[in-house]
This record gives structure tokens, sequence and C-alpha cells, in this order.
């Protein structure tokens, strides 16, 4: 064997050895470290519980004392004497690796506990949260409906249906005392863009007495401050080219968004407005859209996704339309912006008919044209081909105002005419027409498919109203 071979050995040898050290001298320093964190928890339980050991600390009779307390330092260091140390440490070795387990699993006792009281209290507020939500949405709209007649302030209405049936009963005999010193301008309510047979027979009644008569063609589906807006153009517009003042009668939220424009363009509108009917219009608001858009009730969401969808996606409309029919948007904008004082206003709410029978009722509203019907050769046979290729449209309407109207009264127990309930649609300081016959919400505008000739129509009720409002506004003058 050479020299160097004998180097390297001994080389290795010193490199394994030193290895050995430093791990041994590793784990010394490890288990030391384990030790003096258990003695140091140890120490603290004893320093709590004021244990005293024996042995230690007795004065003269014998009797054990604690003087500054010398033997319990960060350590328990007993005496400062190295066999007492040694003897403590001998007996709290064995104890370290059980305590420690002990305080890990009260550890993570007090940490199962805690997430069990985190948990439940979060299980508790969502209980609350859905218990919250079934009872407003169980509650829905009770404490909204008539709330105009439960505000302190408001002006009182004055019930003028006898002098109604009066004009009525004259105008079915023949009376005709509407002036052609106005011009009467009809105002749509809600989806009447997709109606084309909305105040069509009004207003060609109307036209057929020589009376100026126009439907305001406004966005049904739009907001309310938008189409007050374009009902102040419009009524300028009427006025400055025939130079008389107009007449407004609006149906359901036209009647809404015709109160908007006096309220909110008065001082331009109050020389050239005569008059103001309202027919079956929410100016409180209706329990319907409330219902359907309310906030914090059980699927609000996707029921408002569901309506977004169908007036804003489907017929290219505002739900803002909707939402200014809630009660909330109504109290606020009633709040801000008052009707004028000085301009007659009559508000007419009727009673829907729950009966078997009227669930079947159909209602005309609008012509489909049939042009794939033959033509003939004379004139007279094709104004009649012309003629035969009009065919009516006949939707339930009213038999849907009529389920409506029947859920309103169990639900709630008010009268309605299936969207607008009575006491919502009388507007404060108005004059009040309540209807002695019972139609539903679209009977004002829509002929129904079966006509009962010794009623009144639509037409003759509408000129009633403007007759009454006329006389009104004499009233006020003189």
């Amino acid at each position: 064997m050479s020299s160097f071979d004998l180097c390297s050995i001994l080389t290795m040898e010193d490199i394994f050895s030193r290895l050995l050290n430093l791990t041994s001298y590793i784990n010394q320093t490890f288990i030391r470290f384990i030790e003096d964190v258990m003695f140091r928890d140890v120490s603290r339980w004893f320093e709590d519980s004021e244990v005293i050991f024996c042995g230690v600390g007795c004065n003269e009779r014998g009797d054990s004392v604690l003087e500054d307390r010398p033997f319990i330092d960060s350590r328990l260091q007993i005496v400062n004497t190295s066999s007492n140390y040694g003897g403590v440490r001998f007996i709290f070795k064995g104890l370290i690796l059980p305590m420690y387990f002990f305080e890990c699993a009260w550890r993570l006792a007090v940490e199962s506990w805690r997430c069990f009281c985190i948990y439940m209290r979060q299980m508790q507020a969502r209980a609350k949260g859905i218990l919250f939500r079934v009872l407003k949405t169980l509650r829905g709209s009770s404490d909204d409906i008539g709330w105009l007649q439960r505000t302190p302030g408001m002006a009182p209405v004055e019930d003028g249906s006898v002098r109604f049936q009066e004009l009525l009963q004259g105008i079915r005999s023949g009376q005709h005392k509407l002036p052609d010193s106005f011009v009467y301008l009809l105002i749509p309510g809600l989806f009447s863009n997709h109606g084309p047979l909305y105040f069509v027979s009004t207003k060609r009644f109307f036209s057929k007495m020589g009376l100026a008569c126009h439907i305001a063609k406004i966005h049904s589906e739009a907001s309310v401050e938008h189409n007050a807006w374009e009902l102040k153009q419009y009524i300028e517009e009427l006025y400055w080219g025939s130079g008389k003042r107009v007449l407004l009668l609006g149906h359901s939220k036209g009647g809404v968004d015709a109160a908007a424009a006096l309220s909110i363009y008065y001082r331009e509108l109050r020389n050239k407005v005569a008059g103001l009917a309202l027919v079956q219009s929410p100016y409180g608001g209706t329990p319907i859209a409330s219902d359907i858009l309310r906030e914090g009730q059980i699927a609000d969401v996707e029921t408002r996704r569901i309506m977004e969808f169908l007036i804003c996606k489907l017929i290219k409309g505002d739900i803002r339309a909707l939402e200014d029919l809630t009660y909330e948007r109504r109290k606020e904008f009633i709040k801000n912006h008052k009707l004028p004082n000085n301009i007659p206003i009559i508000s007419l709410h009727s009673e829907a008919s729950v009966a078997p029978g009227v669930i079947a009722t159909m209602s005309h509203i609008a012509h489909a044209e049939l042009p794939w019907l033959p033509r003939f050769g004379t004139e007279d046979a094709e104004d009649a081909a012309k003629a035969a290729r009009r065919v009516p449209v006949i939707v339930p309407v009213s038999a849907a105002m009529a389920l409506c109207a029947l859920h309103l009264q169990l639900r709630y127990g008010e009268k309605s005419d299936g969207l607008v309930t009575c006491r919502d649609a009388e507007v404060p300081g108005s004059v009040v027409v309540k209807p002695s016959r019972k139609f539903d919400h679209s009977w004002m505008v829509y002929s129904s498919w079966t006509k009962d000739p010794t009623e009144p129509d639509s037409c003759e009720m509408c000129e009633a109203l403007l007759t009454m409002l006329v006389e009104l506004g004499s009233k006020i003058q003189k």
C-alpha cells in the first residue's frame, strides 16, 4: 500500500467521524430544544397551579416555603442544582410526547368547535334570510295598496259617479255636448304598440262628430319621465298648430304619463292643457308590477331576468316602464312631483267580473291581412275581396284580466279591474267616477267579441268623461 492510499483512507475516516459527530450534535440539540419547549409549558402550568415540589425550600421547623420561587425559571431549574434539574428532567422526559399530543388534541378540539360555531352562525343567518324572503313574498303588497288614502296631507276626492251616469244616459239618447273648441288627445298605456286597435274605435267615434281627436304616438314601453317629455312636445305641437287647448284622456300607464307631464312641465303646459282624465291608471302603483319586481323575495333575480328578456329583448322596450308602476317608484315620484290644483282631473276605476262565463270572453285587438285570397274582375268585387282579407285577431285578454282580478281578490281582498286596484286608481284631489257595470282593464280600449247593445260602449263612456271634464273646467274658471 502506498503512502497516497493510506492518506486517502485516513482522510475518509476523518470525514465520516466528523459527519457522525455533527449528526449526533444536531440530534442532541433538537432533543434539547423539544425538552426546553416542553419544560417551558410545564413550568407555566406549575406557575398557574402553584404546585410546590417536595424538598424545596424548608424552614427551621420543616415547613415548605416558596421564597421568590428560585426553583422555577424559563427552563424549570430547581434550586440551581444540576442533580435536581437532572431529576426533574428524568421525571418529565417521558411525559413530553404524551403531553405534546394532548396539547395538539386540545387545539384541534378548540379549532373544530370554533369552525362548528362559525358554520352554525352562517347556517342561522342563511335560515333567517330564507325566512325573511318567504315572509316578504307572502306579504306581497299588503302594506302598499291604498297608501295614497293613508298618507297625511293628500287632498280628498269627490264622487262624481251620479253626474257621470246622467251624462252617459244623455249621450245614449243623442245628446252630444262635447265642444269643438278643444283638441282631444288620447294617450295609450303599456304595450299599446302591440295592439293596433288601441283607441282606434274611440278616435273614429270622435272624428265622426267633427272633433279634432288624436292618438299620442309615444313609445308605450318607455319610462314615465321619457313619455312625459314626449307628451309635453306633443301637446305644444297640437296647441300651436290649432290654437286650441288640449284635453287629455289617458288609459292605464298613459294616464300616469300624462299626469307626470303636468307635474314636471306645468309652467310650460298650464295654459295649453284644459283637463286630464285618468282611466284605470295606476297612479298610486299596481300590485302586479310590485309583486313581479320586488327585491328581496323568492326568485327575485330570476323573475327580473325573465321580465328584462320579455320587455327589453323581445319587444324592444325599457324595463323602467314596468318599474315606474311599482309602489316604491310611485311613492318617490309623487313625493317629488305634485299635480297642479287648478287643472280639472277625473279618475275612473272599475271592477272586473270574475264570473265563470267571463273566462271564455274574447277581445278583438287587431286585424290580420290575408293577401293570398283571390281577386275578382269588377271594382265592387275587388273591394269585397279587400274587406274579406281583413281577418280579426281575437285574444282572450278579458279572460286573463278576470283571472288576475280573482287572484288579487283572493290574495289581498281588493277589488280591481285585473291590473289596478280601485284604491290605487283614485287620484288625490280629483273627481272619482265609479261605473255601475263591471268591466276589466282592457275593455275601454279593446272591444269585446260579444257586445250587449243595451249597455254603453267604451266610446260613449270616453265621451261622457270628457264632457264631465269640460264642465269641471267651466266651474273652475267661474
